[in-house]
């Protein structure tokens, strides 16, 4: 009998490489800025500035965690299982 525990987190497996990826592919980087209002999406945006600058900033990246979870429930990403 297995007792594998599946986590029910929608983050669990998902790098915050595959996250911004996701959601630029899926928005591109102007609607993405518009949603969410944070430099790294507005200025100049790529997949390395912004996880630079998302792995220093806890609020800024809960925001696109958040968003990301988001976009799952309601289906809106591209790529995504």
């Amino acid at each position: 009998m297995s007792t594998e525990h599946v986590s029910k987190d929608p983050l669990h497996g998902v790098t915050l490489e595959m996250i911004v990826t996701r959601l630029a592919a899926s928005y591109g980087w102007e609607e993405l800025g518009n949603y969410i209002r944070i430099n790294c999406f507005i200025s100049n945006p790529s997949v390395q500035s912004s996880l630079k600058f998302l792995r220093k900033t806890p609020w800024a990246r809960t925001k696109v965690e958040n968003f990301y979870k988001y976009s799952l429930r309601h289906k809106k990403l591209k790529n995504s299982e």
